[in-house]
Parts: C-alpha cells; sequence; structure tokens
C-alpha cells in the first residue's frame, strides 16, 4: 500500500493505461509547445493529474488524457507569453531526452523509433507559424485540425463556447495557410489551387517526386484512420489520398470548394457530398490534408463553392 493508500496493483495499472496514450500525448504536446523538455513536462503533470483522479468511469481515456495535457500546455504557453519567453530546445534538444519529473513518476520507456516519428512530424516550419498564434488559437488549431479533438471538449479547456472555440482555429487556421496576405488576394488562392490540382494529379499518377514538390517537408495528412507526418511518408501513401480524392464508387465528382474556410476537394455521389479533402499551406506547400469520410463528420463540414 502506497502513502496515498493506493496498492501497487492499482497504481501499476494505471501506469499500463497510461503508458498506452504516452506517445500521443508527447506528439500533442510537442505541437503545442515546440519544445522536447517542456513537452515531457507536461505529459509528465498528466500523469500526476491521473493518478491523483477517478478515472474508473472514464469512458475514453485517450480523450481525457489529450484534454488534461491541452490544459497543461495551455497553461504553459501563457506563462511563457506573459514572460515573453521562448522555448530552449525548439531545434537543438533530441526528442529522447529523459522524462522530467519528481519520484513516483511513470519512468517514459525508450523508443528510438517513435522519437524519429516525433522529430519528423514536428519541423521548424510549421512550429514557426504556430508561435504566431496566441495561446488559445494554438490549442484549438492544434487539438481540433491536427488531432480532431471536437469543438465542444476544446471549448471546455479554453473555457470558451464551442462557437468561439470555432472562432479559434478558423483564425489560427488562416494564418497557418498564410493569412499575412488578405483572405480576397485572388492571387494566393489561384496559387493554393494549382497546388492543389498539382497533389492531387500526382496522387493519381503515383508520381512520387511530384508529390515531394507540392509537399511541405513537415506535412501532416490526417484521416479517421490516422495522422501519417512528414513528406516521404505522406508522398508514398499518396495513392490513398487520390483514391480518397476520387472516390471508390462508380461516376464521383470531384470539385473544388472552400471546407471549413480552407481551400479544398470535395467528392459528390449521386449529388450528395460523400467525403471532402481540406488543405493548409506553408509557402506555398501543402502543411496539413485533413480527409474527412465520416459521414456525420463530414454533415459537419461548412463546405461552399469555389
Amino acid at each position: 500500500m502506497s502513502a496515498d493508500g493506493t496498492g501497487t496493483d492499482d497504481t501499476d495499472f494505471l501506469a499500463r493505461r497510461f503508458e498506452a496514450h504516452r506517445g500521443h500525448l508527447r506528439a500533442v504536446a510537442h505541437r503545442m509547445l515546440g519544445s522536447t523538455a517542456e513537452a515531457e513536462d507536461a505529459v509528465q503533470e498528466a500523469w500526476f493529474r491521473m493518478s491523483r483522479s477517478d478515472t474508473s468511469r472514464v469512458d475514453n481515456l485517450g480523450g481525457w488524457l489529450t484534454t488534461v495535457v491541452g490544459r497543461v500546455c495551455l497553461d504553459m504557453l501563457r506563462s511563457r507569453k506573459s514572460r515573453a519567453e521562448e522555448p530552449l530546445d525548439t531545434a537543438a534538444a533530441p526528442p529522447g531526452g529523459p522524462a522530467q519529473g519528481s519520484a513516483g513518476a511513470v519512468p517514459r520507456p525508450v523508443d528510438p523509433e517513435q522519437d524519429a516519428l516525433l522529430a519528423d512530424s514536428v519541423g521548424v516550419a510549421l512550429l514557426v507559424v504556430l508561435d504566431t498564434l496566441t495561446p488559445a488559437e494554438r490549442l484549438a488549431f492544434v487539438l481540433h485540425d491536427l488531432f480532431g479533438v471536437p469543438y465542444e471538449e476544446v471549448a471546455a479547456v479554453v473555457d470558451r463556447t464551442p462557437a468561439a472555440a470555432r472562432q479559434l482555429a478558423s483564425r489560427a487556421r488562416r494564418r497557418v495557410q498564410g493569412a499575412e496576405v488578405p483572405e480576397h488576394d485572388r492571387a494566393l488562392r489561384r496559387r493554393q489551387w494549382a497546388v492543389v490540382d498539382a497533389f492531387l494529379a500526382a496522387a493519381r499518377e503515383g508520381d512520387f517526386e511530384g508529390l515531394l514538390d507540392v509537399l511541405d517537408p513537415d506535412v501532416i495528412a490526417r484521416s479517421e484512420a490516422g495522422v501519417t507526418t512528414g513528406a516521404a511518408a505522406v508522398a508514398r501513401g499518396a495513392s490513398t489520398f487520390g483514391s480518397a480524392a476520387l472516390g471508390a464508387r462508380p461516376a464521383p465528382v470531384a470539385r473544388h470548394a472552400l471546407v471549413d474556410g480552407a481551400p479544398g476537394t470535395v467528392v459528390l455521389v449521386d449529388g450528395r457530398v460523400e467525403r471532402a479533402l481540406r488543405f493548409a499551406f506553408v509557402r506555398d506547400r501543402i502543411a496539413v490534408i485533413d480527409i474527412v469520410t465520416e459521414p456525420e463528420r463530414v454533415a459537419r463540414l461548412d463546405i461552399e463553392s469555389a
């Protein structure tokens, strides 16, 4: 029996449950904070909070932990902004450093492959863009656009309404797309549509080099099946993305559309939107691809003709 009355077996069980989600939590924290050491601190704090909470009735532990890490990171970003600090190791420290925390913290197992994937997935270009966002905008964008957390849950973290959380994510999304150029700049939109068309054409043709030409090195592709990071990995899976754009059924119609305000492609079957691809850009390259196929998620998208 431990000092706080928790049995050793119970603690071990909690630790195993937490470890199953550690990689995901580190990815969320690193995108939020841009610092390996701070990300480890945030994940460790999530463990402390979990170990002091009754999670027996939590149906979705991964989602619960994601929101906990989000709150921790939001506090850290706000504290950093108030002190005008920069993360100490944005580009220098390797993700494989030792976990930080006090006695009793869960030891972090060494996983070189996971560390390498994390390092590849969060590059300097995207972090520079994220650093231009307010803490609340950054959290809304990272949780919703990169990890699919519903606006209702994002709202609880930032203490706003779901509508306000959606606005935060929308502002962040425009910034990530390069919104320092006015939205009405037609030349910008033409360049973005040209990049989208080049991506889809290269995906259909299996043109690996062509895909690399239009993908940011730190591109993130997200679908209901999971997240793919890095230009090479996204290019290798581009045949899947091309199939998603064209649709699997006979006679689909693919059209340009603004999907949640961002350039994208929708696939219509019998006049109904069956799936959508949404793109975000950094320096005229695709930095984020969001592939939505689940009917309920498609129905929630804000789709406008382009």
